[in-house]
């Protein structure tokens, strides 16, 4: 590196970045919490219920259901059946808390588990996609709900 370059990047370059990086981390500071919270708690909620809802016909289970259990998914230790009814039950109640901000933390804790096992047994190539899920519900489950949730309001949460 030349003189002159050096002298422009330690002459005040280095001190306007820092300065900059401080004014952007001051708004995101004022971020609200439960705004966030929000975020974290909809957007997965919202594509297990839609998963959930392709599984099923009114209240019955799909045959294309256990067929998907049967013979794609390889889950291990529960049989395809009792796997295809407690997976389509799990992922229309634990969305419908989530989004309520009722249960939270164990609502989260059990998508988490739904994104796991889907990662390793199911679609092991969809690590992004799980990443993005878990990313969420591992905001959920560490920080809680928010204030704008059932949990908050009930006194079942800390308040962040």
């Amino acid at each position: 590196m030349n003189e002159a370059a050096s002298t422009h990047l330690s002459g005040g370059a280095v001190p306007r970045a820092q300065s900059l990086m401080r004014r952007i981390n001051g708004l995101a500071d004022r971020l609200p919490y439960d705004l966030v919270a929000i975020a974290a708690r909809l957007f997965p909620a919202v594509v297990f219920w839609l998963s959930a809802r392709t599984k099923v016909d009114g209240f019955t289970i799909k045959d294309s259901t256990y067929f998907l259990f049967e013979n794609v998914y390889n889950l291990p230790l529960v049989p395809p059946a009792p796997a295809a009814v407690l997976a389509t039950v799990a992922e229309h109640v634990l969305p419908v808390l989530l989004i309520l901000g009722f249960l939270s933390r164990l609502s989260a804790l059990g998508l988490l588990v739904m994104t796991a096992v889907s990662q390793i047994f199911v679609f092991p190539n969809a690590w992004v996609t799980h990443g993005l899920w878990a990313a969420a519900l591992l905001v959920v489950l560490a920080q809680g709900p928010g204030r704008l949730s059932l949990d908050h309001l009930f006194k079942l949460d800390k308040t962040v």
